[in-house]
């Protein structure tokens, strides 16, 4: 028999929590299998199995371990199945579950597994037709409907019990009081540590400004199905800004350096922390030498942290180190926020909404799709000079992306001006 424990997994973390079983209690798994999902402040995990046999569980999921608690035991005298696909669920049942099996050697009734549901799941909306034509006639948002009919089918009197009570959570109960505890997740206890801890030890302030993302628009419209054929991925915003911010940062030194005691570390390179809304709360991955990547390499690299993120997939290494952060409130419809700062780090860049406002451009008053910029920082490092010429840094790049392929204007680079 041989226990599975709680792996070591940083020299900080000290407890984890269970997600969840990969594999059932008594359920036969090969070596180096992954039986379990665990989570710490900074990452979720996967443990595999040290040797092939029976697994024994010995926590439950949501339970908080401590490094080296026993998750599981293996017991390796247990053969493999016959039938390669099948586990031993039969062969670990208890003499009196045995006993109850029928003449034939099948189990009865009572012990059968429930018959899993194969219903056909699908993201089309089921209704009548009198339900599908008052939908489509009121503007009705399916969702906000609850369905009584046979199967999740949309009738009419649902339809119209919603246009009645618009507003109300479908199969919420009326002027309902109840109320739900749950338990902070380690990540989340983590995410509100730090960022009490940033509003309590930087003198951090905020400076905004505003950027005409027309160009950029255009750009992406002119050459996004080119861009995808030739490098199979979109072109988004965030290249745009990860490469403005680049050239910004190693123009203004003092916003991608931090504090460390009563040193000033600075970098010459740019490890670019993405802000991403993950099921578990917020994480934030690490684009490592931005300023060397080329636009479908940092859109790539973004693709691929954001989907682990989503996945709860992101390992530690991906998550540490940073020296600059950029987060996108405009995803969510945020016009304009004041970011916090991701310590140790000094400064991070707030993207907002992209929304058409009238601006005045050689004496007229035209429409243009703006986007506010929020730039947070630390003071301490950061003087008002540093922030502001950074943040006009990044919207004179943002505004001529032409500039993006040298960091400044094609024909000063040609006489080196």
């Amino acid at each position: 028999m041989i226990d599975i424990k709680v792996p070591t997994v940083g020299e900080s973390i000290s407890e984890v929590t269970l997600l969840k079983w990969v594999k059932n209690d008594g359920e036969y798994v090969e070596r180096d299998e992954v039986i379990a999902e665990l989570e710490s402040e900074k990452a979720t995990f996967e443990v595999n199995a040290e040797q092939a046999g029976s697994l024994k569980i010995s926590a439950k999921e949501g339970d908080t371990l401590k490094i080296g608690d026993i998750l599981a035991s293996i017991d390796e005298s247990v053969g493999k199945p016959a039938n390669g696909s099948q586990n031993s669920e039969v062969g670990s049942k208890k003499p009196e579950d045995q006993s109850q099996k029928t003449e034939a050697g099948k189990l009865s009734p009572e012990n059968k597994a429930p018959a899993t549901d194969t219903k056909p799941q699908t993201s089309e909306v089921k209704a009548s037709p009198v339900a599908s034509a008052i939908i489509a006639d009121k503007k009705v948002d399916p969702k906000t409907v609850t369905p009584s009919g046979y199967h999740g089918k949309i009738l009419k009197d649902d339809v119209l019990a919603a246009l009645t009570n618009p507003g109300r959570i479908p199969g919420k109960e009326a002027f309902s009081r109840t109320e739900k505890r749950e338990k902070m997740s380690n990540l989340r206890k983590t995410v509100s540590r730090r960022l009490v801890e940033a509003k309590n030890t930087t003198a951090m302030l905020t400076t905004f400004n505003e950027v005409n993302m027309q160009a950029i628009m255009e750009i992406r419209t002119q050459y996004k199905e080119k861009f995808k054929e030739v490098h199979g991925t979109n072109l988004g915003f965030m290249s745009f800004f990860t490469k403005a911010c680049c050239y910004s940062l190693q123009e203004w030194r003092a916003v991608n350096a931090y504090i460390d005691g009563d040193e000033i570390i600075y970098h010459d390179y740019c490890d670019i922390s993405i802000a991403v809304s993950a099921p578990k709360g917020l994480v934030v991955p690490v684009i490592r030498n931005a300023e060397s990547l080329s636009m479908a390499e940092i859109e790539k690299k973004v693709i691929e942290l954001a989907t682990k993120a989503k996945d709860s997939k992101l390992t530690i290494e991906e998550m540490q180190g940073g020296t600059f952060t950029i987060t996108n409130g405009g995803v969510f419809g945020s016009l304009m926020s004041t970011p916090i700062i991701n310590i140790p780090q000094s400064a991070i860049l707030g993207m907002h909404k992209i929304e058409e406002r009238p601006i005045v451009e050689k004496g007229q008053i035209v429409a243009k799709p703006m986007m506010y910029l929020a730039l947070s920082y630390d003071h301490r490092i950061i003087d008002g000079r540093e922030s502001v010429s950074f943040l006009v840094r990044v919207k004179e790049l943002l505004e001529n992306p032409e500039l993006l392929l040298f960091g400044k204007d094609p024909v000063k680079s040609l006489l080196e001006l």
